[in-house]
């Protein structure tokens, strides 16, 4: 790692060799350096905008979306009700949730071991707003870095206040925005637009978190930037121990820019040192304010800004492109291209492997599912002569939006189902109902001391599902 240090022009240069022991936004006194990134411009940044576009698009539009009646999506924390493409989970569906986090957590190392911090750079949310929403609006309004830089360090003259009220007030309304749009995401585009049609007496707690998250968004993208990947993100401090030398990272090619030489225009076929001219250019367009050459960093987030800058300057000089560019630790050491190796395709395969399963989990779970249970401190009763029954308590929940009167059946025994609060349960939609019955059994039948019984869950004549359960029977019983 090179330390570097920067002069009053804004430069930085490489003084001597040594480890880097604080952020790179952080001096060292501890005060934070603010970063004043230049516009990126190249064919990276340009695909980046697409993608953002993209991103918006559906970041906008999916609560708007139904399937089934219900939002496409809906991740209600507060009611523990979530919904993934018109589908709803309650929590006794704990096992998905739990197989769903062990999948991402799988999906996460797999995909940072091979394609490095790719997500980062080009699918964040937390990078596309910041980059490709807010940062393009105080380009619009303040300029390019160099205008921010000497208008922030400029007297408060009535353009700069002017500047600065018109950039705020922006970056606030563009971060209620995105509240409102996060929080149709939890409570649903319906309730939304109830706590902004209604009197905020009868939303008061709703109208208080959409300015909640609109302080939380203004703040995070008017002031704490870059911090959010740096400090609170934890991907980006599992980045050193996710990646290998064989991962896809966006990199500078040492082996042929070194040793660093400025660019002269006169001999520069002869020119002795590396192809890097040490302009400071991928520096300048870095928004976390570090130097890719020094190698892989905690701070990149592969945004690629430094790879278009760079390759701008080799145009510029006649030299090919690719000096820094993506390739893995390996490829620069043995100056190979990148290449989608066989451990890539294999992780990929894997990835695939655990969506599609995760997928059909998703797909083949039951709208109406339940449990039931024996009624806890009885034991089994005689029925007649020739008759045991046994007390249960059924709970069910119904993940439909239609109202179900449930019939339960015994399957697979000669023996019969008594309802005790009548014939039918009724289950509400997107509800859960419990009831209680006994279950009789011929002796004959009972051969020991626990059976294993089904019980049918019935809408009409139509079977819904099967629920398992365990008969108790006498204890010498044989």
């Amino acid at each position: 790692m090179k330390e570097t240090k920067t002069d009053t022009s804004g430069a930085e240069d490489i003084t001597e060799e040594s480890f880097r022991d604080r952020l790179a936004t952080v001096d060292a006194k501890g005060k934070r350096k603010w970063i004043f990134a230049q516009k990126p411009r190249g064919r990276f940044y340009n695909t980046r905008t697409w993608v953002s576009l993209g991103f918006f698009t559906l970041f906008f539009s999916l609560p708007f979306i139904k399937m089934n009646g219900r939002p496409l999506f809906l991740f209600n924390i507060p009611e523990a009700k979530f919904i993934i493409f018109g589908k709803i989970f309650w929590p006794q569906d704990f096992f998905i949730f739990g197989l769903t986090m062990v999948t991402f957590i799988i999906f996460i190392v797999l995909f940072t071991a091979a394609f490095g911090r790719l997500f980062c750079g080009w699918v964040c949310p937390q990078t596309i707003f910041m980059e490709m929403l807010f940062r393009k609006v105080e380009y619009a309004i303040e300029g390019d870095a160099a205008q921010q830089k000497i208008l922030n360090n400029s007297s408060w003259t009535g353009e700069k206040i002017r500047k600065k009220i018109t950039k705020h007030t922006a970056f606030f309304l563009l971060a209620f925005i995105i509240a409102n749009f996060f929080l149709a995401y939890i409570i649903g585009i319906d309730e939304l637009e109830k706590i902004i049609t209604e009197p905020v007496s009868e939303h008061f707690v709703g109208f208080m978190s959409i300015l909640l998250f609109s302080g939380i968004f203004y703040g995070v993208y008017a002031y704490f930037r870059e911090q959010v990947c740096t400090v609170v993100c934890p991907y980006g401090r599992l980045q050193s121990v996710l990646l290998d030398p064989n991962s896809m990272i966006v990199a500078y090619d040492y082996k042929r820019g070194e040793p660093r030489e400025k660019f002269k225009k006169t001999n520069t076929a002869e020119k002795p040192g590396g192809d890097c001219i040490d302009c400071f250019q991928c520096v300048k367009v870095c928004p976390t304010g570090i130097d890719i050459r020094n190698g892989t960093q905690m701070e990149c987030v592969g945004c690629t800004a430094c790879i278009d800058a760079c390759d701008k300057m080799m145009d510029a000089v006649g030299r090919p492109r690719g000096l820094v560019r993506y390739a893995s630790e390996t490829g620069i050491a043995g100056g190979k291209k990148l290449l989608y190796t066989g451990r890539m395709k294999f992780y990929t395969f894997l990835l695939v492997i655990l969506a599609g399963l995760l997928s059909l989990l998703l797909l083949t779970r039951k709208d109406i599912d339940g449990n039931i249970v024996r009624a806890r401190g009885q034991l089994y009763q005689e029925k007649g002569t020739d008759s045991l029954s046994n007390l249960y308590t059924i709970k069910v929940i119904n993940k439909t939006i239609k109202d179900i009167p449930l019939t339960l059946k015994l399957e697979g025994a000669p023996g019969y189902i008594i309802e005790t609060e009548g014939k039918n349960i009724l289950l509400k939609k997107e509800d859960q109902a419990k009831g209680s019955f006994f279950i009789v059994l011929p002796k004959s039948y009972i051969t020991k001391r626990k059976t294993s019984v089904k019980v049918g869950l019935y809408e009409g004549d139509k079977k819904i599902t099967t629920i398992r359960t365990n008969f108790m029977g006498p204890f010498n019983r044989l």
